[in-house]
């Protein structure tokens, strides 16, 4: 076992189907934000896109301030906030705000952009987008530590800025996104960065994974830094229900729904070789569908092959219906969660330890209520 305390999330892109109202599936989101705080759940990471039709968050940072005024203890992040697309000043700026406003309840969660509609419609090269995310990430590091900068790239200009507000956390958590490409390692070895893993259970995605912690770690103390495994978060759809057999009925809800639009949007499309789409996500483990069994199994064979991480964030992917969703989470607080942190280690230990004495226990309360009896009997004699 790791001796790292693992911890939970969801990872909310989100996938909100096109055929329902944005209205109610915002207010959603902030229900399911309230429903992991009351099961325990530790974080909540929320992701900004521009277009697609589903991944219909625009500002994370807003639906985090909203999520954070009705929950108490629950963690969130920026999963991600898009750096190319902003003047980095601004992103700190609105960073160290969403700090205090959380009272240090938020980790600032950045990446180059994945839909390269979103790049498109504001004139951005999309082959230019991870070093304009280097850039941006340098200005923002200096300035959420209260440093004044004057820096000028071919996007943006700064001259003797500094934040408004310097972060409530000190230091800010800050997290690069990690998927196909060594960008997500190389910056967070350079600037000492959590890494965001989104690509965990893809396919490939566990030497992706590995090669980017490699190249983290190896970049990390090129320029003085060390990379702290509890702070690598590992990204996974996960849909668990009663029953393997009643969590494939669930995800027939939206599960093909949802494929053709990640088909359009992802490295990695499903393939489509007439097999029933619910096996080939089993079949290849880039998703947990099943009992909550299925996802300790999950994360376990993650661990095999990472070794020790500190949280994992199951994706949000609006497969089943919202009821089954939500149990789905009820479910993992349950089983899963308990699992890893141990939580009932005693409560077996005792359980075993009356099993194994059950004879003997059996026999002391048999004796001590016969004791019982004679000592009324004999007052009874004595009349009394």
């Amino acid at each position: 076992m790791s001796n790292i305390p693992l911890r939970h999330g969801v990872f909310l892109a989100p996938y909100h189907p096109i055929e329902e109202g944005p209205t109610t599936w915002l207010r959603r989101d902030i229900e399911l934000a309230q429903h992991l705080d009351r099961l325990g759940f530790d974080e909540l990471w929320v992701g900004e896109h521009h277009s697609g039709g589903y991944e219909m968050i625009a500002a994370p940072d807003l639906l985090i301030a909203a999520a954070a005024e009705v929950t108490r203890r629950l963690r969130f992040g920026t999963g991600v906030i898009t750096v190319p697309y902003h003047n980095p000043l601004v992103i700190a700026n609105r960073m160290a705000q969403l700090d205090h406003m959380t009272m240090g309840r938020v980790s600032f969660g950045f990446g180059p952009g994945l839909l390269m509609t979103d790049a498109l419609m504001l004139g951005l090269d999309p082959d230019k987008t991870r070093d304009m995310m280097l850039e941006g990430i340098d200005v923002i590091v200096r300035l959420l530590r209260g440093e004044t900068v004057t820096a000028k790239t071919d996007w943006f200009n700064l001259v003797n800025a500094r934040a408004h507000l310097l972060p409530f956390s000190q230091p800010l958590e800050m997290a690069v996104a990690s998927a196909g490409t060594p960008s997500g390692g190389r910056a967070a070895g350079r600037f000492g960065l959590s890494m965001l893993c989104v690509a965990a259970s893809q396919a490939g995605g566990f030497d992706v994974l590995a090669s980017n912690w490699k190249i983290a770690n190896e970049v990390a103390a090129q320029h003085g830094n060390t990379m702290n495994p509890a702070n690598l978060r590992l990204v996974a759809p996960v849909h668990i229900a009663e029953t393997r057999e009643k969590a494939r009925e669930n995800v027939r809800h939206g599960l093909e729904r949802w494929s053709r639009y990640y088909d359009m949007v992802a490295p990695n499309p499903f393939p489509r070789d007439g097999r029933d789409l619910v096996d080939v996500l089993i079949d290849s483990k880039r998703a947990v569908i099943g009992s909550p069994e299925d996802a300790i199994e999950m994360i376990e064979r993650l661990r095999g092959k990472q070794g020790q991480f500190g949280v994992f964030l199951a994706q949000h992917v609006d497969w089943a219906d919202w009821d089954q969703c939500m149990k789905s989470y009820e479910l993992y607080a349950r089983y899963v969660m308990p699992h890893f942190s141990g939580a009932n280690k005693n409560r077996q230990a005792t359980y075993d330890w009356m099993q194994e004495r059950n004879a003997d226990l059996l026999a002391m309360r048999r004796g001590a209520a016969q004791i019982a009896f004679d000592k009324h009997e004999a007052e009874v004699a004595k009349g009394r």
